[in-house]
């Protein structure tokens, strides 16, 4: 599924409020890594992860291995940080971000 130029942006403007939720370093993906991601996509489908590494081409294979090992779609790349977003048809409305935001716009 691929997100629309209005969804990215409305993804982004909400994205822009978000700490990271999980955080990747040098280390690599190890399995707890992937379980958090897995949880924090499940729980709340836009995500903000921090890519803690000092080579821009390691952070870019990281994150291609994040979004592979996911099913997430990228929908931002700035520096270090990464917003990934995977559709959850059964989130909980309170913990999603995509949907406490639309939410608090009075949009559905």
């Amino acid at each position: 599924m691929s997100l629309s130029q209005a969804q990215k942006k409305a993804f982004r403007s909400i994205g822009h409020h978000l700490n990271p939720v999980v955080t990747v370093s040098e280390n690599g993906i190890s399995e707890g890594v992937l379980a958090e991601l897995e949880r924090a996509l499940a729980d709340h489908e836009l995500i903000k992860v921090k890519l803690a590494l000092p080579e821009r081409d390691d952070r870019g294979a990281m994150l291609d291995e994040l979004v592979t090992a996911s099913g997430a779609e990228l929908v931002q790349k700035i520096g270090k940080m990464a917003l990934l977003y995977r559709h959850n048809p059964r989130a909980n409305p309170k913990l999603s971000n995509v949907q406490r935001f639309e939410g608090h716009h009075g949009r559905h």
